[in-house]
């Protein structure tokens, strides 16, 4: 009989405190575990409940940590084997067994990590944290908070939100407000009109260029704070728009950035149509007007910073209506872990099916809609940063819109450099509507509306 699935409550979870023996104070908690028989822990913050289970529902063409999806409880989440992401070799454990999970909660998304064996809570002193140290060097340092010593073991403490979440953490650093000083009046004696006409039109100069030299701080003052609140480099890519965007900040009534809400709606206009969502009718057909006649057998799209997975579904079912005699491989990455797991098993909206995508989905048994076989067979989601070199083939199509503006100067020049090398000699990239490739490089140029189509000039 298959061992039934058994889910241990975190209160079960045996707590160590009372080893504790030499901490006067303990202020932070921790749930330890092991890999490949090293000792492990995670913030308890984040941990909802201990499960062990052997069923997982298996989900095709997704990343190969991913083990599949599990119901807990009635809630599907998804379950991710801890062992195969840091490169721990899992092959020599064969057979149906229950496996250890914590359940974990990152950015209001809930799923479960594998791992070899789950021990307790221990509670320790924050302050007893060290930093990490390179000689945890099987896992790569950013992923560590720290390492600290318990009841005789010492515990690499994970960052799971770093881990899952592929977010940076934000400097809010706060900048002292740029002083204006207002011209100098101080009017000498007029002798004669010509005299007077001279020193205002002087005046008048010496004004203008003190405004001029005022604003330019300003400027620099808003670069600045959108790099450091939500990591959006000002460069050649996006210059233009930043400082007609600073025109239009100012008209009302505002010079600086204070906060991250303030960044956050200082760009709100800058990001591309349908960013995030699921494409109209309209943007679908304008992206499709945009794309070169291609008689190859294959048509291989790179698709840098996919997020939730809207953008490359929408942009496969494109595709196949654009080149319905062609295969179509979509290579969608993006450095956010848990979201680029989940892509491959998005739930799909029922009024989907009353749009233009009605023909690329399917009804499942329990009412439910998908996209058919042939779309989600030609998505390949993986988890990759572009700043680092990958072994894609040559390239028939770049999407790429908005992701240049998130790099910085010298970044952003590798990956243009990295698009033109695979970019085949007919193919193109499409980059964000507010963006321009990097002023080096000498691409040509193909509009359609808002949406320009770049190729090997």
């Amino acid at each position: 009989m298959e061992a039934e699935n058994q889910v241990v409550s975190q209160t079960q979870v045996q707590v160590a405190e009372k080893d504790q023996d030499n901490a006067t104070v303990i202020d932070f908690k921790m749930v330890t575990f092991s890999l490949a028989d090293r000792d492990y822990s995670l913030d308890i913050m984040h941990v909802k409940e201990i499960v062990k289970a052997d069923r997982f529902t298996f989900v095709p063409n997704t990343l190969p940590f991913v083990r599949g999806v599990y119901n807990l409880r009635g809630e599907i989440i998804p379950i991710l084997d801890l062992r195969i992401f840091f490169g721990i070799d899992v092959s020599g454990q064969k057979g149906k067994k229950l496996e250890n999970i914590i359940i974990l909660s990152v950015d209001d998304q809930k799923f479960g990590v594998i791992v070899d064996k789950i021990d307790k809570v221990v509670g320790i002193q924050k302050s007893t944290i060290q930093p990490p140290h390179p000689l945890f060097g099987d896992i790569n340092v950013k992923y560590i908070d720290g390492v600290v010593e318990a009841n005789k073991h010492l515990y690499v403490l994970l960052d799971i939100t770093r881990i899952f979440s592929g977010k940076e953490a934000l400097e809010n650093v706060q900048r002292p407000k740029p002083t204006y000083i207002p011209p100098e009046r101080n009017p000498k004696p007029v002798e004669n009109k010509a005299a007077a006409e001279s020193d205002a039109k002087a005046a008048v100069k010496a004004e203008e260029k003190k405004q001029s030299e005022t604003d330019e701080k300003e400027f620099k003052f808003i670069v600045e704070s959108l790099a450091n609140y939500k990591k959006f480099y000002v460069t050649s890519v996006n210059e233009s728009w930043v400082r007609h965007r600073f025109t239009e900040w100012k008209k009302a009534g505002k010079t600086q950035i204070q906060n991250d809400l303030e960044a956050e709606q200082f760009l709100t206009p800058f990001w591309s149509s349908c960013t995030g969502k699921w494409w109209t009718k309209e943007f679908a057909e304008s992206v499709e007007k945009l794309l070169p006649d291609n008689s190859a057998k294959q048509i291989v799209v790179w698709n840098p910073g996919c997020g939730k997975g809207t953008e490359s579904y929408s942009l496969a079912c494109i595709l196949h209506r654009r080149y319905p005699r062609s295969k179509i491989r979509v290579y969608a990455q993006d450095v956010d872990l848990l979201t680029v797991s989940n892509a491959a098993m998005m739930n799909i909206p029922a009024e989907l099916a009353d749009d233009w995508y009605s023909s690329y989905l399917t009804k499942k048994a329990n009412g439910e809609y998908t996209f058919n076989q042939d779309i989600k067979d030609s998505i390949m989601f993986e988890y990759h940063d572009c700043k680092n070199t990958n072994a894609l083939p040559m390239i028939d199509i770049v999407f790429a819109r908005d992701i240049l503006s998130l790099l910085d100067e010298a970044s952003q020049n590798a990956v243009v450099t990295d698009f033109q090398e695979k970019l085949k000699g007919n193919g193109i990239a499409i980059i964000g509507e507010n963006e321009a490739m990097p002023e080096s490089f000498r691409f040509g140029e193909n509009t359609v509306g808002a949406l320009v189509a770049y190729n090997k000039d």
